[in-house]
């Protein structure tokens, strides 16, 4: 796996650079802060499978740090994979959205990082989740809400497993959002073959039927990432397939 320390190049209007990161901890430093998070927790492969794409996107894509998450301008990302959220709260506690401290409490009564990330206790988190196939159709309302306010420059991220794609509410988000025309909406789906069902052509020809742009890559190569969740998609929503090793 890769990390450079390039920076992100403009490629259309929804995808300038976004904010230098603040000196925190780097790449090198998930596995560490993952480790915090002890407990019984068998989502930890989902964790582990979306690591690398989480690091990039906040890293060189999104724009929105601590001090902007109430921003109505700032990029909004939803982790619809929620039942695997320990690389989710390590990145975000790398990024400075919360103190690592809280990292040991993961899963405790007490604490805010329950095992689904819940948004009115996690900071930086824009949705509670968990529930398979419910995040991608709140990514379409956001960004038909986004729209509809007249923010167009805002970029919605959602975040989900290949096997969410056995729940039909994806298919009709699919459905809707590659005729609407929503640009400022960006799917992630991490494939790691858990999915039951499948499409000839893979995964990103079910987006591109319904009039997405989609990109297939490598799930733990940074540049190719990089390069996919920059592609320009004029007038049409983008599907980024990051591809990881079966069930990881």
């Amino acid at each position: 796996m890769t990390n450079t320390a390039a920076e992100p190049t403009t490629h259309d209007r929804h995808a300038t650079s976004a904010p230098s990161p603040a000196p925190g901890p780097g790449f090198r430093d998930l596995p560490r802060l993952i480790a915090l998070m002890a407990g019984d927790e068998k989502h930890a492969p989902a964790a582990h499978s979306t690591l690398d794409a989480l690091w990039v996107l906040y890293n060189r894509v999104l724009r929105v740090t601590p001090d902007t998450v109430d921003d109505p301008e700032r990029d909004r990302f939803l982790l619809s994979k929620g039942h695997g959220p320990m690389a989710y709260y390590a990145v975000l506690a790398a990024h400075g959205f919360f103190d690592e401290g809280l990292l040991p409490g993961f899963g405790a009564y007490d604490s805010p990082l329950g095992h689904h990330p819940d948004r009115m206790l996690v900071p930086g988190a824009e949705v509670g989740s968990g529930s398979l196939g419910h995040g991608l159709p709140i990514a379409v309302g956001t960004a038909l809400g986004l729209r509809a306010r007249g923010l167009t420059d805002p970029r919605v991220w959602v975040l989900i497993g290949d096997a969410e794609l056995d729940e039909g509410s994806n298919h009709e988000a699919i459905a809707h959002a590659g005729p609407a025309g929503l640009d400022q909406l960006h799917t992630l789906v991490i494939d790691n073959a858990s999915a039951t069902h499948g499409w000839p052509g893979g995964i990103a020809s079910r987006f591109t039927a319904a009039g997405w742009a989609a990109e297939t890559v490598d799930g733990r190569d940074h540049d190719a990432l990089y390069a996919a969740f920059t592609t320009p998609h004029p007038g049409r929503p983008l599907a980024v397939v990051a591809r990881v090793a079966p069930k990881s």
